[in-house]
């Protein structure tokens, strides 16, 4: 068998892109913890709360009815009249029945989004910092990831000089990630009525809207889309969402996106002949997650904003790093440019942020992610989807581990 596999030719599709970073980082961090090592993981994604009881109870009903046959490739009606309302309701964007995909989670509406119209030769724009995944997914499916460095003096956020700079006639999408994995960061209206401002001079150009944060808000300005404030723009974007971080239900695997009916009806012609359908049962589970009552959701926003400002606190008291708060999502990107240089006792030197983050799980047992995995250094990306017990532990263990550089 080992033989035969060796033989085997992979495409360049495979051969040309990486192993998720992140995937990567929490399978060390597992692999660590079963060989016995005391390891604090802050890598993972994935909300540390269960999911509620009363999407649990739609999920069993529909299994107790026999509701566990193929749905339609797009997803029940039920389930897209729900993402339809509150997509109108929480953002005021409207979309029809028809211009509704429902995936196995956001990943692969984004994934089949760039299969349906990337080929050799085409440019996605990749404003950088960005969730490891975007370029690769670009590179699978043929194209070219074009990386705008967005710097922290610009909050990690891209401006509309820099969008029109990066534009090309080989452009066609424009990655849009708000609030931002892994830096939380995300846009006022202002700032998306000025890149919608350059799209518009542009119409070759698609915008690829990932807010699958965007419940988790903590910003003093109102959440919104693009589309929201340029409704202009709905014929050429793709609005993605889902369940997954919201609603605690990562496993459920339920995704959405809302978009032109061409785009949609290429999207679910391509998973017609993939997954053909996400599970009825998931589909179940995640209309009453958007149709239900939303308290377990507010409660959740409130801890995650709680760890966001008490993490923040503790790592900007840290000689050598510093920390913005996060306007969203769960995830925190301190900077470690003042130990850049610097000794550990065992007298290595750190030169980047992967010297960094390596250093801090073989001393101190922390595990977190370097920040040139999301395109930009030095910095480090930590989770704060975790209690706020191992949250303290980590940052306490970072705090010893920084003292100790020389």
């Amino acid at each position: 068998m080992e033989t035969a596999l060796n033989q085997i030719k992979l495409a360049r599709r495979v051969t040309d892109i990486r192993v998720s970073p992140s995937v990567a980082a929490a399978q060390k961090a597992r692999e660590l913890k079963a060989a016995g090592r005391d390891i604090v993981d802050l890598t993972v994604g994935e909300p540390d709360f269960d999911t509620p009881d009363a999407i649990k109870q739609a999920a069993i009903n529909a299994i107790r009815t026999g509701d566990t046959k193929y749905t339609p490739v797009n997803g029940t009606t039920a389930l897209r009249e729900a993402i339809r309302h509150d997509f109108a309701t929480r953002l005021g964007i409207a979309c029809g029945l028809d211009g509704i995909c429902v995936g196995g989670g956001a990943k692969q509406i984004l994934f089949l989004a760039l299969m349906a119209t990337v080929e050799a030769g085409d440019e996605v724009i990749v404003p950088a910092p960005y969730w490891v995944s975007y370029p690769d997914m670009v590179i699978a499916n043929g194209g070219t990831p074009v990386i705008v460095a967005c710097g922290e003096a610009e909050g990690f956020k891209l401006t509309p000089a820099a969008l029109e700079a990066a534009i090309t006639p080989a452009t066609r999408w424009l990655v849009l990630n708000s609030p931002s994995n892994p830096t939380g960061a995300a846009y006022r209206e202002d700032e998306l009525k000025a890149i919608g401002a350059v799209l518009e001079r542009h119409p070759h150009v698609f915008v690829l809207c990932d807010e699958i944060y965007d419940r988790f808000w903590y910003a003093g300005f109102p959440a919104r889309s693009i589309i929201s404030v340029m409704p202009g723009l709905a014929g050429r974007a793709l609005v993605v969402n889902g369940v997954s971080k919201s609603h605690a239900m990562t496993g459920w695997r339920i995704g959405y996106g809302a978009g032109p009916k061409p785009l949609i009806d290429a999207i679910n012609k391509l998973q017609s002949q993939s997954s053909s359908c996400p599970s009825s049962i998931s589909q179940a589970a995640a209309a009453a997650a958007l149709t239900g009552e939303q308290g377990p959701v507010a409660e959740m926003v409130a801890l995650y904003r709680q760890r966001a400002e008490w993490a923040c606190a503790r790592l900007n008291g840290i000689d050598g790093l510093s920390c913005r708060e996060p306007d969203g999502a769960f995830y925190l990107f301190p900077n470690c440019a003042g130990l850049m240089g610097k000794t550990t006792p065992e007298g290595k030197t750190i030169g980047n942020d992967l010297d960094f983050v390596i250093y801090l799980l073989e001393s101190v047992g922390v595990a977190t992610i370097h920040g040139a995995a999301y395109g930009l250094e030095p910095y480090f990306r930590l989770s704060i989807a975790t209690s706020m017990e191992t949250l303290e532990e980590g940052c306490e263990r970072i705090a010893r581990a920084c003292s100790a550089l020389r």
